[in-house]
């Protein structure tokens, strides 16, 4: 199969035709050339006004579900929407049924990844059943293709345990994965605390359980001297954390939602259960300074933190809706228009640079002789979110009937190419 990319601007400083416009040819999944114009006959084209190309972009926390609660989505739906919006890769998390804490689970994932459109990767539990008790056999599933590790939606509330998989996963350079969150603090809170929870009668969740959580991790990942990661971040406070974390020279590292940089806890007036999402919403101020870490380079990647969930998940009262969103299709466009003025190099090195590095995953680049992994897309595009154009077996999105800026035409990787028209 061969395919030629017409006039694609390229956003990849590990290549040499950064920020060029080139057309790139691709046999058998491999770049056979790259040049201003190439003039051959081929299977397939790709063309478009605007177009431009990255390297794969990487989702570093993803819910696909499978096995367990295929209703909600499945493997082969997860890939699907993940390509639709520009992912090559995706790290899943292990709340599945069974949970992804042994390496029979992690196997599972591996091995049906392969006949997927993308990359995905299992993100093996620390304890068993993610219970927060016993570490889990984190060891076997690294052998087995468990790429970090993590409880997922249930963060470690013990420190002594997560000072013990610190010090356990640092033997291969493992990375643990965090949601920061003390459940003892505001446990019953559907939303932010402040003025408009008051407002709704809701029960807040305080900004304070975040803070304890990343304070203490960060206190751990010192004394261990191993690899942790922050995502779902929300509070300023948090982000100062990390930011004098890193100073110090401690391999800790942060992700932020694009739902997080674009709605604040004023949304939920109408009480929409699709803004249920955990961590909940902040005010405008928070995420101001979101996007203030964004562009100075604490915030290192971006989590999609894609939930999908079945109808009656999310049709009831707000108290009894279950938390999250799906994100994996409209994440390129929600960033664009939440910071419009961010150059393309920025979400380039966002999504696909430096992920790539945090998690180990080999690192890609356009140029003549490497392997195919790339995402195309038009930033001077529009997508018009509607329920009938999700390829993710869930619908629950806050984003359905907004135009946003930016479109995702696809990716290729390998011989995979899921690239629309």
């Amino acid at each position: 199969m061969t395919l030629l990319i017409q006039q694609a601007y390229i956003t990849d400083p590990s290549s040499p035709f950064h920020e060029s416009r080139q057309d790139i040819l691709i046999e058998s999944g491999i770049i056979k050339d790259i040049q201003s114009r190439i003039d051959v006959k081929a299977g397939q084209v790709i063309a478009g006004e605007g177009l431009n190309v990255s390297p794969g972009w990487v989702d570093v926390f993803a819910q696909f579900a499978d096995p367990g609660y295929e209703y909600k989505e499945t493997l082969e739906t997860g890939a699907a929407a993940a390509a639709a919006g520009g992912y090559t890769d995706v790290l899943v998390i292990p709340n599945t049924k069974p949970v992804i804490d042994n390496k029979i689970q992690a196997e599972y994932i591996t091995q049906k990844s392969k006949s997927l459109p993308v990359n995905v990767y299992p993100i093996g539990a620390v304890s068993k059943g993610t219970e927060g008790k016993d570490l889990a056999e984190m060891y076997d599933m690294r052998a087995s293709g468990a790429i970090a590790f993590s409880d997922g939606l249930h963060p470690i509330q013990s420190a002594g345990l997560l000072m013990k998989a610190l010090q356990y996963v640092k033997a291969f350079d493992g990375v643990i994965i965090q949601i920061p969150d003390d459940k003892s603090v505001g446990a019953n809170g559907l939303m932010h605390e402040g003025i408009i929870s008051t407002q709704l009668g809701l029960p807040g969740k305080p900004m304070m359980a975040e803070e304890l959580l990343v304070a203490r991790d960060i206190k751990l990942a010192r004394y261990t001297d191993s690899k942790l990661h922050f995502t779902g971040v929300t509070s300023p406070r948090s982000l100062e954390y990390i930011r004098r974390a890193k100073e110090a020279g401690l391999a800790v590292t942060c992700s932020v939602t694009p739902y997080h940089l674009f709605f604040t806890d004023a949304d939920l007036q109408e009480y929409d259960t699709n803004l249920k999402v955990y961590p909940p919403l902040r005010t405008a101020h928070e995420v101001g300074k979101l996007k203030n870490a964004i562009l100075d380079g604490t915030i290192d990647c971006i989590a999609t933190h894609h939930m999908p969930h079945e109808y009656d998940s999310k049709v009831l009262e707000f108290e009894y809706a279950k938390y999250g969103m799906t994100g994996l299709e409209t994440a390129y466009a929600v960033l664009k228009t939440a910071m419009p003025d961010v150059p393309e190099r920025k979400w380039v090195e966002l999504l696909s640079t430096n992920p790539r590095k945090i998690f180990g995953l080999e690192p890609v680049s356009l140029q003549k002789g490497a392997r195919a992994c790339i995402t195309v897309y038009e930033p001077a595009g529009k997508t018009t979110v509607e329920e009938k154009g999700f390829l993710s077996r869930s619908k629950n999105s806050a984003f359905i009937g907004k135009t946003l800026n930016g479109k995702v035409r696809g990716v290729i990787n390998g011989e995979k190419i899921s690239v629309s028209r």
